[in-house]
């Protein structure tokens, strides 16, 4: 028991110091929410239309990941049954693409609808923000 209580905590402290001597790097998306949210200075109004845009969002994104979740399922299946490259196999994958280039495209439209509430300067940042987001994987 004694040995097995050790070996948690060095675990958990393994774990914790792994954090701080690495820490992952946030993801575009949250560098963009954050400098949206804290970055910009946005007055009440524009606080009121980005929270009704980011529900309105939020819902169509939980749909559009459902339905992702759902065409894995598929994908699975038709693995399962033919063991290969198939054309089952071929038409799961056409359909998640489908499904992952509309999410795609929503989050685009999610971006520019937010983009529209900005001031001007305001707008430079945030495209500056969205630039550095999109090309961050490629430097």
């Amino acid at each position: 028991m004694l040995i097995a209580a050790i070996a948690f905590t060095a675990a958990v402290a393994g774990v914790w110091a792994g954090r701080e001597v690495f820490p992952s790097s946030t993801t575009p998306g949250v560098e963009l929410h954050r400098l949206l949210h804290d970055g910009l200075e946005l007055d009440e109004a524009q606080r009121t239309k980005l929270q009704t845009l980011e529900s309105r969002f939020a819902v169509r994104r939980r749909a559009l990941e459902l339905e992702l979740r759902a065409d894995n399922a598929r994908l699975a299946d038709a693995i399962e049954v033919e063991h290969g490259n198939g054309p089952q196999v071929a038409a799961a994958v056409d359909r998640s693409h489908g499904a992952m280039g509309e999410l795609q495209k929503e989050t685009l439209n999610h971006m520019f609808a937010m983009r529209q509430i900005l001031r001007p300067d305001q707008a430079r940042t945030f495209d500056r923000a969205v630039v550095k987001a999109l090309t961050a994987d490629a430097r």
